[in-house]
């Protein structure tokens, strides 16, 4: 039996193998999905970017790993194929991770995802893992090629992220090198100014939630008519509608009742308290669907998307334990990014210029840890990764042209400007 589920794992020959991410294309709309290979060591990480092999750097060279490219079946099938030969991995490999990232939409999105292991020479099925369970995910640890007691064994993972292939890799302890993906030097303590030459700003103070005890049901009335727009996107990436507030506290579905126009909405999110926070829409069965803001950072105050239907009743889920106030406003009402701009947690800004290189800091947490990573969402939904790194540093990117919506996740302070030229950063798809 050649067919396993998540956590089984068989032992194999160490033959030569093509390995296929398979799955059904479903149409022009549909995500784009891409495959990857880490070759980590004993220590469970990457030992340099090298060991990562992707649409950028389809081959390893030291190692009989490569990306071949994808492939077209019979009804809507598609196959990225990557060739992998255990005899001739180095011996300081101990394992090889197949992963698969999402561009436009979710896993979730995705029909029929599986990985196929099958004989070089011969084409005969060696390992099959079909992933029946994803939702919001970006990126997934499809399964492992690993050494145990001379010989090598396939393992069914199934691991999901929501922050796309760079959020992947830097759980394997990926970092795009300074000198070749144009990221700069961190900077010293005395280097803390923000693009305009002053101080990083530090973290807002919270806006009291207008609740004191027991959660505040939707009342179904607007609580304030919209702002005037403050940015140049086009009316059709978003509706303009008045504001919407909902307050609570701890772990609750939210039935807001509303069925506005297609497109995008803004949603305001202040948390009081300590412990992270998860917000998601959920389908009409109140499965989890799309991603609208995720943070681990205490008295959050930030700013977060989502894209409606346009058909259905807009239903979200917080999940936290802490009281939360979230409000829902037009995408016309993001400040734009026209120029330097800072801020502090997750954030959202309208696009709508040309092509440009852009600057990126981020100044962390207390201890200069974290998280920061920047998408461009186009209408419809569907989106991309411009920058992405672990704990403070400064690093570059490019922004195709508008309009766009920039997604910023950040475990603290952080500052964007646009700059002349561009060139392409690591994770950037402009060669494809």
């Amino acid at each position: 039996m050649t067919q396993i589920i998540k956590g089984e794992n068989l032992p194999l020959s160490g033959e030569p193998m093509r390995v296929a991410v398979v799955r059904r294309s479903g149409g022009a709309e549909a995500p784009k999905v891409d495959a990857a290979a880490l070759l980590v060591d004993a220590s469970g990480k990457v030992r340099d970017r090298g060991d990562l092999v992707f649409y950028n750097q389809p081959e390893h060279a030291g190692s009989g790993v490569r990306l071949l490219g994808d492939a077209q079946g019979e009804g809507g099938v598609v196959a990225d194929w990557l060739e992998i030969d255990p005899g001739r991995i180095e011996a300081a490999v101990e394992r090889v991770v197949v992963a698969a990232s999402c561009d436009g939409g979710t896993f979730g999105e995705v029909e029929d995802l599986y990985v196929r292991a099958v004989s070089a020479a011969t084409g005969a099925q060696l390992a099959l893992y079909a992933v029946e369970d994803a939702t919001t995910e970006t990126a997934i640890l499809l399964g492992e090629f690993y050494r145990r007691n001379g010989g090598w064994k396939f393992r069914a993972v199934g691991q999901g992220y929501d922050s796309g292939l760079p959020a992947l890799a830097t759980d394997f302890g990926f970092s795009a090198s300074d000198d070749e993906t144009g990221q700069e030097d961190e900077g010293g303590p005395d280097d803390e100014a923000g693009p305009d030459g002053e101080p990083v700003q530090d973290a807002p103070a919270l806006v009291p939630v207008a609740k004191a005890d027991a959660p505040v049901p939707y009342s179904g009335a607007p609580i304030a008519a919209p702002l005037g727009r403050l940015n140049a996107l086009p009316a059709e990436f978003g509706p303009d509608f008045p504001y919407f507030e909902y307050a609570g506290e701890g772990r609750e579905e939210v039935e807001t009742g509303l069925t506005l126009p297609r497109g995008f909405l803004a949603v305001d999110v202040v948390k009081k308290g300590v412990g992270s926070l998860d917000i998601v829409t959920l389908t009409v069965r109140k499965r989890s669907w799309r991603q609208v803001v995720r943070s681990r950072m205490d008295d959050l105050r930030g700013v977060g998307i989502l894209h409606h239907d346009g058909h259905t009743p807009l239903r979200l889920r917080v999940d936290t334990r802490c009281r939360w106030m979230i409000r829902l406003r037009p995408v016309s009402t993001l400040r734009a990014f026209d120029g330097p701009v800072e801020g502090y947690g997750p954030d959202v800004l309208a696009y709508t210029g040309d092509e440009t290189g852009v600057r990126f800091r981020f100044e962390g947490d207390e201890d200069k840890k974290g998280y920061f990573g920047v998408a461009d969402h186009r209408k419809g939904g569907h989106w991309e990764y411009r920058f992405s790194r672990r704990d403070r540093g400064r690093g570059k990117g490019d922004l195709p042209r508008g309009p766009r919506l920039l997604v910023v996740e950040a475990d603290g302070a952080w500052s964007m400007e646009p700059r002349a030229g561009g060139g392409g950063g690591f994770w950037s798809r402009s060669g494809r």
